[in-house]
């Protein structure tokens, strides 16, 4: 485990200033403690910076998952988010979408929501900009396909 590099960490501040802006700083520093992100087999881990200096007493090949999966580098060094970043994301989101009951099962297997599944969205949102997906009862929804899907590698 070791701190994301300058360029990492820019691919990292880039991708989740699509979603929650300036509101990064926001997760950093946090009324309970300085938190960090860390990078382990090309995973990205938010982790307190108290449970990060537990976890540098366990070896790295017995290190499992160090704090919460925020995403992974590609092969080609491009940072994909994870479903498990949405707990995080999700209170400091910019841009919001509700979607009605009846598309929301729709999008949780998968689909994509059309516009007469919409309930609202948040002003100016503008096209093809990362937004945060809620139910019409204010839970942030993620696709469980994809959860599905990765079950094994989301450690």
């Amino acid at each position: 485990m070791r701190p994301l590099t300058e360029a990492e960490t820019r691919a990292v501040f880039e991708k989740l200033g699509r979603y929650i802006g300036e509101n990064i700083q926001l997760l950093v520093d946090r009324p309970d403690g300085t938190y960090c992100f860390r990078l382990h087999r090309d995973r990205v881990y938010y982790l307190s910076e108290k449970l990060l200096k537990v976890a540098a007493s366990v070896p790295r090949d017995n290190l499992v998952s160090p704090g919460t999966c925020f995403g992974k580098f590609t092969k080609t060094q491009k940072f994909r988010l994870s479903v498990t970043a949405l707990d995080f994301l999700a209170p400091y989101a910019k841009y919001k979408v509700w979607v009605k009951p009846g598309s929301e099962q729709s999008f949780l297997y998968g689909n994509h929501v059309l516009k007469s599944g919409l309930g609202r969205i948040t002003e100016n949102t503008a096209q093809y900009q990362g937004v945060v997906v809620y139910s019409m009862a204010d839970v942030p929804l993620a696709d469980v396909g994809e959860y599905v899907r990765s079950e094994d590698t989301l450690t």
